[in-house]
């Protein structure tokens, strides 16, 4: 029997199929406002991918709602290139689901998501793809800070991954990225997730398989600024503890104990001092200040419960995690993997 007809024979997902003659790689990657990128990362990976894997790739560009001409770049590109896919989203849904568009829509053995910026170095591609073929059905990156990356950016992104891993259990090493390889069969399960609030990067830890991890430096942006915000970095933070671990409600019942015996310690002291003390203290301003201080933290306890409260309902809906409204490329036909 003859590889090719060996390896048409098995199912999608096996470890056979998956480490056969004729892999296919697929490359995923979501865009926001990123028209004047698009057509440098194209050239870069199609470079790359054409010396990997010859003619067995596709590039899948999600266009998250962008508000200037990135769908007419990627529009064009699906049209020169039948290796490009195209993936409009009808409105901006972030970068988490964008990502999610995008691995729905592969059909690759293994799976490379990056970013559109460049900042994910396009060269790695051989090595993610060669520690595939070792056998780890995830490939990892991580992020070394760079000396431009500024001392509070480096160091809230350190206390995260502390936080998470100790609240959630599922340890997440410090700079681990978007920029990852997942095999076929961890993809199957990871797409088995319908929750809300995706954290990619802790659902892809979760999961387990075998894994590997490989550090890089990231690149200066190809054009513009960058669109994630201080105020998206903390709502991703918080989806992904909030999505893994109810930790947070438990420290805030630890608090209210705390506090209760603080208050009990404060009862006794003034019972005491009046009935046994020569005086008692008047100590207005230290009542008023404790408890300030407890409502306050009996507030921001309720904010969290909130917050959970507010995640069920989210579920509950089970509304569409993101929607589709065009495609570019999809109905061309696809180059057999044994071509």
């Amino acid at each position: 029997m003859n590889p090719s007809s060996e390896a048409a024979t098995l199912p999608r997902g096996t470890v056979a199929d998956t480490r056969g003659v004729f892999p296919v790689l697929s490359v995923v990657v979501p865009a926001f406002n990123e028209a004047g990128t698009i057509p440098l990362l194209y050239r870069r990976v199609a470079e790359v991918l054409q010396k990997l894997v010859s003619q067995r790739w596709e590039l899948i560009l999600v266009d998250d709602g962008s508000r200037d001409a990135t769908w007419s770049v990627i529009g064009g590109l699906a049209a020169e290139d039948t290796k490009v896919r195209g993936v409009r989203l009808s409105r901006n849904f972030g970068h988490q689901y964008a990502l999610l568009a995008g691995l729905e829509m592969s059909e690759g053995d293994a799976v490379i998501t990056m970013d559109c910026d460049l900042q994910h170095p396009v060269e790695m591609l051989p090595l993610l793809f060669d520690k595939w073929q070792a056998g780890y059905k995830v490939v990892k990156t991580l992020r070394q800070d760079a000396c431009d990356i500024g001392w509070f950016k480096g160091w809230t992104s350190r206390v995260f991954y502390r936080v998470f891993s100790y609240l959630s259990g599922v340890r997440l090493q410090s700079g681990v990225a978007d920029f990852r390889l997942l095999d076929r069969q961890a993809l199957h399960e990871l797409l088995r997730f319908n929750e809300e609030g995706l954290f990619l990067r802790g659902l892809t830890e979760w999961i387990g398989f075998s894994s590997c991890a490989i550090p890089y430096n990231a690149g200066e942006r190809a054009c513009g600024q960058s669109q994630y915000s201080l105020k998206k970095m903390i709502s991703l933070a918080w989806k992904g503890v909030s999505s893994f671990s109810i930790m947070p409600l438990r420290i805030g019942i630890l608090i209210g104990l705390i506090g209760s015996m603080l208050s009990v310690f404060g009862v006794l002291y003034a019972f005491f001092g009046h009935f046994f003390g020569k005086r008692t203290v008047p100590g207005w301003a230290s009542t008023l200040m404790v408890i300030s201080l407890l409502f306050s933290l009996l507030f921001v306890y309720l904010g969290i419960l909130g917050e959970y409260v507010g995640r069920i309902i989210i579920e509950v809906r089970r509304r569409p995690r993101f929607i589709v409204c065009e495609t570019a490329g999809f109905d061309k036909r696809r180059p057999s993997p044994h071509e």
